[in-house]
């Protein structure tokens, strides 16, 4: 699971593309107890999902010619300039070039092998988020890809990230963790299509960690949102529910299961 020890490689950041922020504000709000606090009028819409003080998300209006609503992931990196440049190289491509992002980091839009958007960000300060691993917070991302050992190379290259088998009920599951950090780094995992929701195209998909995944999926349909796959148990791992906000933006919720002593 992830923590806000991060190294490169690691998820560090993640933002919401919506056509409505207010309205995605107190959909969030509701659901996770999140307050949404503008970066100002030069921002261009962007701001901050904080809860109890400490920033766990951005968010940003965006319009139709931006694409789709959706959550973009971010991976800590060194260098973006580099990074993107490596992308390329990769068979990937570059949506948006590196940029500063009000003094707070550098920050580049890329897409994997697959057409897959994900963001890397040079920290500044702060280094990322404020909260990870926690209740109301970011604690996973999944990867659904047509192609795991494809993905696998891409990100290898570009991120460093390293891959190992894990048993998994009716198979194996991918696990990704940053270079040499071992099985405690391990944030995530790919996913072939028949492993996810049918019907959608590849994508990253956050995990919120929640208290009760049961609660958080009514809870979600409620507001607006929809219920791709209900709360469900992966044994060893917690429940785990599919969602999306009434814009159609793609998340999940985990109720992680205690660790044995």
């Amino acid at each position: 699971m992830l923590t806000t020890r991060f190294v490169d490689g690691s998820p560090n950041w993640i933002d919401l593309g919506t056509p409505d922020l207010d309205g995605a504000a107190s959909f969030y709000g509701a659901l996770f107890g999140w307050r949404f606090w503008s970066a100002g009028p030069g921002a261009g819409g962007h701001g901050f999902f904080q809860l109890g003080g400490a920033t766990v998300a951005g968010g940003t209006q965006i319009t139709p010619k931006q694409g789709p609503p959706s959550w973009t992931v971010y991976f800590r990196t060194p260098d973006a300039e580099a990074t993107a440049r490596i992308s390329e190289q990769a068979h990937g491509g570059v949506l948006m070039r590196p940029v500063d992002v009000m003094g707070k980091g550098r920050t580049a839009i890329l897409t994997d092998r697959a057409g897959v958007p994900f963001g890397v960000r040079q920290p500044g300060r702060p280094a990322g988020l404020d909260l990870a691993g926690e209740p109301g917070s970011l604690c996973w991302v999944e990867l659904y890809t047509p192609d795991v050992p494809a993905a696998a190379a891409y990100y290898r290259a570009v991120l460093g990230l390293e891959t190992s088998a894990a048993p998994f009920p009716g198979g194996t599951y991918t696990c990704v963790t940053p270079a040499g950090q071992g099985e405690d780094g391990v944030f995530g995992g790919f996913v072939p299509p028949a492993g996810g929701p049918a019907g959608t195209e590849p994508h990253w998909l956050p995990y919120i960690e929640v208290s009760d995944a049961d609660a958080a999926a009514a809870g979600a349909e409620e507001l607006g949102g929809a219920v791709h796959t209900p709360a469900t148990d992966i044994e060893g791992v917690g429940r785990v529910a599919r969602l999306a906000d009434p814009y159609g933006a793609r998340f999940a919720v985990i109720e992680t299961a205690p660790r044995e002593a």
